[in-house]
């Protein structure tokens, strides 16, 4: 028998090359999973070389990074896990877990910059494997790119520019999209089930646990995202019925997921719900006052560069959105999901008066799933897309057009300031660019049908990768005071006075490890922590700040930014001692 079939598949393979077929007509089965062992394995080469192995390869920024580094530091030197503080006060922005995840990666992997990044970059991980598995188990049953459709949606989703960028910072807001994206993955999938079976209830559980843990990383938001998505597409579907039929579950499972820390918080910290609520939510939103106000039109015009490089390939997808969106079959309810999920968030995010970038992370997801399907649909219909290639050929001329502005202002310089001051990160930031065009050029010149679009998703891997090494040197001064601190750093006693700004408060309490350092002239974002009793004197106005320094020469360290010296200068006693990492950077006086 072992003969026979040995001898089948020879004379079948020498029928196929005398007709120029392939083994993939013979067997299409085992040539699809070696396809997607392949893709699998450049997923996960894209996912390390962007997110993961040069996580430590740069100085941790102000003021982001250092607050979520220093938080949960103070939460292991001190013990309590469910008040957050900053620089030993009360810090209330946010709620919990997005520090204890940090919190976690400090105890695996120590106090220093990759384990301060980690937590982001997994969460795009974690992000990327939902949108993978959304895709694969709604397109199970259907024929066609089924092998594609999942890995280019990662693929896009990945190679987003504001999700590399947020994702390769320590903020929580790639964990709070995971969450969300977790949470309206989920009732999706209960709403494929059978209703009233274990599986729907099984699916709606996982979403209500989902949401209830994207409220303990971002608050209030963790409802409104998933309703603004679910609910729409609830009525698009016509199933009025479900809005409330299935809607119980889930929101049990979020407050019961919630609860144990809520009235922990509120048993030790009774003011803590009513500062969260009005000051970081309504104020935020509603408020004329609004931290980062920004016009209606804020993110409409800023998103299209946060979703390069496929914003160019928009309107190619979009052909194939069209033909995809009325489909009655799996796929077609997850495009309209998805056309929900990107669109009324968007609206929503734009109806703030407080808008930052980070914001609208949560609508990337849903954008890299319409584009996914989107472009293969395209590309199945016509290899040479007119639309396509357009949109890769004026990528192509956007990022040339990015090479001549670098080396000219690298040449000449702009307003005297160059970006870099070492060769070497020159040629880094040269060859990230110039690999990008030539997978254009390799995208266009690809005669693989649709597999020529992942070809294009991986466009951008140099790129990101050289990109955690090549920081702008005008970037760094201003926004890195790591070096200048870790290079005194030992000349500070436990039991020295330090005094700092509230530009520098995160980063001095990081590199110090201290959380009593005072605070001068302005509290920034520690004003309702030092408003408490137990704070007073923390805050020290000028006169306060100059009798301090004359009571304790030989022991008091003033670090600051230098915009803050310049401002200080007239009343501040002249140091023995200084030291400044640049005229846009920071400022270390010993007295």
């Amino acid at each position: 028998m072992k003969l026979r079939m040995e001898w089948f598949w020879r004379t079948a393979k020498r029928q196929c090359q005398k007709h120029k077929k392939t083994t993939e007509q013979i067997n299409p089965t085992i040539d699809m999973k070696i396809y997607n062992k392949r893709y699998a394995y450049a997923l996960l080469a894209f996912f390390l070389l962007a997110y993961i192995l040069p996580l430590g390869g740069r100085e941790l920024m102000e003021p982001d990074e250092t607050r979520y580094g220093e938080i949960p530091r103070e939460m292991i030197a001190g013990g309590d896990w469910v008040v957050p503080h900053l620089n030993g006060v009360r810090y209330f922005e946010k709620p919990v877990l997005g520090y204890w995840v940090h919190a976690g990666s400090l105890l695996l992997f120590g106090e220093n910059n990759f384990a301060v990044r980690l937590p982001s970059a997994m969460a795009v991980g974690l992000t990327a494997l939902c949108l993978f598995f959304a895709i694969r188990r709604a397109r199970r049953k259907e024929a066609g790119e089924d092998g594609l459709a999942p890995v280019l949606a990662v693929l896009v989703y990945m190679s987003c520019f504001e999700v590399f960028g947020v994702g390769n910072t320590a903020v929580p807001d790639n964990l709070f999209s995971f969450f969300v994206s977790a949470s309206v993955a989920a009732f999706f999938f209960a709403t494929e089930a059978l209703p009233g079976t274990a599986k729907e209830k099984g699916f709606l559980v996982l979403s209500g646990l989902s949401c209830g843990l994207a409220f303990l990383t971002k608050g209030f938001l963790a409802f409104a995202l998933p309703i603004l998505a679910l609910v729409p597409y609830l009525l698009w579907q016509r199933r009025y019925t479900d809005l409330f039929r299935m809607s119980w579950l889930p929101i049990l499972v979020a407050v019961a997921t919630i609860l144990p820390w809520g009235i922990a918080i509120h048993h030790r910290e009774p003011d803590f719900w009513r500062f969260f609520f009005w000051n970081e939510h309504i104020r935020r939103f509603l408020a004329d006052n609004a931290q980062h106000k920004s016009s209606f039109w804020f993110y409409f015009i800023a998103s299209p560069g946060m979703f390069m490089p496929w914003t160019l390939l928009v309107p190619a997808a979009a052909v194939g959105i069209k033909d995809h969106i009325n489909e009655s079959g799996p796929r077609g309810r997850l495009m309209r999901l998805s056309l929900c999920w990107l669109v009324l968030p968007l609206i929503f995010f734009s109806l703030s008066n407080g808008k930052l970038l980070t914001y609208i992370l949560p609508c990337f997801p849903p954008f890299a799933m319409l584009v996914a399907f989107g472009l293969l649909r395209v590309l199945e219909k016509n290899e040479k897309s007119r639309l396509f290639r357009g949109g890769v050929v004026a990528n192509a001329a956007f990022f040339g057009l990015i090479l001549i502005a670098f080396l000219y202002i690298q040449t000449f310089g702009f307003h005297g300031i160059r970006p870099f001051s070492q060769p070497w990160k020159v040629m880094l930031a040269i060859d990230g660019i110039a690999f990008f065009l030539l997978f254009c050029l390799w995208t266009l010149k690809s005669r693989r049908g649709k597999e020529k679009v992942l070809v294009f998703g991986m466009a951008p891997l140099l790129f990101f990768f050289v990109l955690h090494f090549v920081v702008p040197d005008p970037t760094s001064e201003a926004k890195s005071p790591g070096p200048l601190l870790e290079k005194y750093k030992s000349g500070i006693d436990d039991q020295d006075i330090v005094l700092s700004d509230n530009d520098s408060i995160r980063a001095v309490c990081w590199y110090l490890r201290r959380n009593d350092v005072y605070v001068i002239d302005r509290a920034g974002e520690l004003a309702y922590g030092l408003g408490w009793k137990e704070a007073d004197g923390r805050l020290l106005g000028k006169q306060s700040v100059a009798d301090l320094i004359r009571q304790n020469q030989g022991k008091t360290v003033l670090i600051a930014r230098n915009k803050s010296i310049s401002r200080w200068r007239d009343w501040l006693p002249s140091p023995p001692f200084q030291a400044q990492s640049g005229p846009s950077g920071y400022v270390l006086w010993k007295y």
